[in-house]
């Protein structure tokens, strides 16, 4: 019997000032003035994509003690930007990315909270942990945790905010006009935590949300993330979106959920994408060519080999070969606040299968991080994205992907425009918004009342 087609979900990331966006393209906009995120905004609705999403950066990232250009713009307030475009969206789901490490429980629920109504019910947490010091140093907090901590806290902060999203069974409220009663009883919003992590209690303030609870996402794929994905998560943005890898850890996670009392369909998997999109494959593979020398110059070259080295090479010539010499090992890194240095657990190794792979192909320094750091996803024509997007779900790549343009705020247009059309005629992407919650576009239920689990 053949399987029912799965119906792909597509997200839309607002990507910043970073390697994967061009900024210095003639037609790259701005990436802070509220302009920028209202046309990317109402292009993904239009595109009846399920939601946009925001990273976060809590610290401006440094290399060899200064600020790199592509980080410069750093990244605004989420919530501020989500509010906004909570104003000029109807139906577009709207996910925030949002730290355990250095907040709190009470605010952020709060916050969530009020989004939710402010939307009606199109709100979404994005939960992660911070790794570094560097970071902390912007806090109060200071310091780090390490890596049991930080889940070990993230997941008591995410069992926190849900006790104070469930303080409110969502019928106190009468308002009635006529008597004069505006809640049923005064028993509203009261909550006690006492954990490890957090000691609490009080009444929490926002009512309950459309949602029951904002749709939860979380983005860590050590061991410690996977299971906190499959026993707390809705969805997981994942890294995996190339086919094979893409499918064991789809097949891993999904796995997972039956342990937590949870069905595969609860539990969505999209991988972060990019395109690059033209007339013919011909024409978009020298697009994407010419996409990756704008995002890796020489100077940036010597960035990313500085993130394994472990020392500065300015002095370096890009476009000639590797260093003989071998990295720095240690726990001082120069490219302080950088997640990618976590990449390379053994900078030694990194460097041999580097030069290897380098003298193999005679490769210069540049062309070889524009080959270890190669970012398309999906490159060709309409009809070509669409076949192997479509082909990756149905095969379980994942569940949908979240699309990540080169170009801000006008990438993707051109996708929605071309591809978004062909997979709703493939009967893969629907045709319009069946539902008005971010739950209803991602297929997972209603939080019930009391139960702080989604109704089955």
């Amino acid at each position: 019997m053949t399987a029912p087609r799965k119906e792909i979900h597509l997200a839309a990331h607002f990507p910043g000032v970073n390697n994967t966006t061009v900024w210095s393209d003639p037609a790259s906009g701005s990436h802070i003035e509220f302009e920028s995120f209202e046309h990317f905004a109402r292009t993904a609705e239009r595109g009846k994509f399920d939601f946009l999403f925001l990273a976060e950066g809590l610290r401006l990232r440094e290399q060899n003690g200064l600020i790199y250009d592509l980080d410069v713009v750093g990244r605004p307030d989420t919530f501020s930007i989500l509010a906004a475009l909570g104003a000029v969206t109807d139906r577009l789901g709207l996910t925030g990315t949002i730290n355990s490490t250095f907040n709190e429980p009470y605010e952020v629920a709060r916050q969530f909270a009020s989004l939710d109504h402010l939307t009606d019910g199109r709100a979404a947490w994005n939960v992660v942990t911070s790794w570094d010091e560097f970071t902390g140093e912007n806090f109060r907090r200071g310091g780090y945790l390490p890596s049991s901590q930080r889940y070990s806290r993230a997941k008591e902060f995410l069992d926190t905010a849900i006790e104070l999203w469930e303080s409110w069974r969502g019928d106190e409220i009468v308002a009635d006009k006529a008597s004069g009663r505006f809640l049923q009883d005064g028993a509203v919003g009261e909550f006690v935590h006492r954990g490890e992590q957090f000691d609490i209690e009080g009444r929490f303030s926002v009512p309950r949300s459309p949602q029951g609870r904002p749709v939860i996402f979380q983005a860590g794929d050590s061991e410690e993330g996977r299971e906190f994905a499959a026993a707390k998560a809705d969805a997981i943005f994942s890294r995996h979106s190339a086919y094979e890898e893409g499918r064991e850890f789809y097949r891993d996670v999904k796995s997972r959920l039956a342990r937590y009392g949870r069905r595969r369909e609860q539990l969505l998997i999209l991988p972060a994408a990019t395109f690059v999109l033209g007339d013919t494959d011909a024409e978009a593979a020298d697009l994407a060519h010419e996409v990756r020398l704008a995002q890796v110059s020489g100077a940036t070259a010597l960035r990313f080999l500085e993130q394994v080295w472990n020392r500065d090479l300015s002095d370096v010539d890009p476009d000639g070969p590797l260093p003989q010499f071998d990295p720095v090992v240690g726990e001082h890194t120069i490219a302080r606040g950088r997640a990618s240095v976590r990449s390379y657990r053994d900078p030694l190794q990194t460097a041999r299968e580097w030069r290897e792979r380098a003298e193999a192909n005679n490769w210069s320094i540049r062309e070889l991080i524009i080959e270890v750091t190669g970012r398309q996803a999906f490159v060709g024509s309409a009809q070509t994205i669409a076949e192997r997007l479509d082909h990756a779900v149905q095969n379980d790549v994942s569940d949908g992907f979240i699309l990540v343009p080169h170009i801000t705020p006008g990438g993707l247009d051109r996708f929605v425009d071309e591809v978004v059309p062909i997979l709703q005629e493939r009967g893969s992407f629907r045709a319009d918004y069946t539902g008005t919650t971010l739950r209803d576009h991602l297929g997972i239920d209603r939080v019930a009342q009391g139960s702080g689990r989604a109704a089955s």
